[in-house]
C-alpha cells in the first residue's frame, strides 16, 4: 500500500534497505536508513502536526539516541527504548522548564532535575513515574529545602537552610485535595510547585541532616496510551 512515494535503496528482495525517502499515505515522511524493509539505524521522521523526530530506530522504532520535537515547542533530546523516553535525557518544556534525569516508561523516573524557569528554583531528587518521590532537595535563590516528597508534595520532617546561616526545622502536613483526570496529552506534562502547609519546630545552626535515600520501588505499569497517541501516525 506504501509503495507509491518510497526513493531509495533495495535488496535482492526488493525489500526497501539502505538509504531511502519515504512519503506515507497520512502525510508524515521519513528519510533515513533501512534494513529489510523496516526503519533502521539513523533517520528523520516528519509528522504532518509539525513534530520531528531525529535519531536511531530499531525495526521502525525509535531506539537509541535521538531529539524529539514536539508540536507545542517542547524537546526531548536522550535516550529511547521501543519508542519509549528510557535511559537518561533532557526535556525542555514549552514555558522553558526543563528536566534532566532518568527516564523510564516515557515518565520522570529515577533521578533527576527540574528546574523551573520563571522562579529560578530547582528540585533534585527521586521521581516515581513521572512524580516526584523520595528524598529531594528544592534549591531556591537564597534558601533550599530538604526533605521527602510522596506523590509530588513535601511530607513530613524537612529543614529550610538559609543562606545567612541559621537552619528551619519542621514538618509539612498534608492537606488533601483532589485533582481532576486531565487528557492524556502526547507532551509531557510539566509538574506544578505545590504549597502544602508548612509547621516550624525550632531554629538552629547548620546541621549535617540529611534524609535517608532509598530506592525507589519498581515502576508501576505505566498507561501506555499516552505513548501510542504520540505517535498514531507512525508508518506501520
Amino acid at each position: 500500500a506504501f509503495e507509491q512515494e518510497y526513493d531509495g535503496d533495495r535488496n535482492a528482495e526488493g525489500e526497501r534497505h539502505g538509504y531511502g525517502k519515504a512519503r506515507l499515505p497520512n502525510g508524515d515522511t521519513y528519510e533515513g536508513e533501512y534494513e529489510r524493509g523496516l526503519r533502521s539505524g539513523r533517520g528523520t521522521y516528519r509528522f504532518k502536526s509539525g513534530a520531528l523526530y531525529t535519531g536511531n530506530y530499531l525495526q521502525n522504532k525509535k531506539h537509541g539516541k535521538g531529539i524529539f520535537f514536539y508540536p507545542d515547542g517542547s524537546k526531548y533530546s536522550g535516550d529511547w527504548v521501543d519508542d519509549q523516553r528510557q535511559g537518561h535525557g533532557e526535556y525542555v518544556y514549552a514555558n522553558g522548564d526543563t528536566y534532566t534525569g532518568e527516564w523510564f516508561n516515557h515518565k520522570r523516573h529515577g533521578h533527576g532535575v527540574y528546574v523551573y524557569k520563571d522562579s529560578g528554583s530547582k528540585y533534585v531528587g527521586r521521581w516515581v513515574n513521572g512524580i516526584q518521590e523520595g528524598p529531594a532537595e528544592i534549591i531556591h535563590l537564597n534558601h533550599r529545602f530538604i526533605g521527602r516528597f510522596f506523590n509530588g508534595k513535601p511530607l513530613g520532617r524537612g529543614k529550610y537552610v538559609f543562606d545567612f546561616g541559621c537552619e528551619q526545622h519542621g514538618e509539612y502536613i498534608k492537606l488533601e485535595q483532589e485533582k481532576g483526570e486531565g487528557e492524556e496529552e502526547e507532551e509531557e506534562e510539566v509538574p506544578l510547585p505545590v504549597e502544602p502547609t508548612w509547621k516550624a519546630i525550632e531554629i538552629t545552626k547548620l546541621t549535617p541532616w540529611t534524609p535517608k535515600d532509598e530506592k525507589p520501588p519498581p515502576p508501576r505499569e505505566a498507561s501506555l496510551e499516552a505513548a501510542a497517541a504520540a505517535e498514531t501516525g507512525e508508518e506501520e
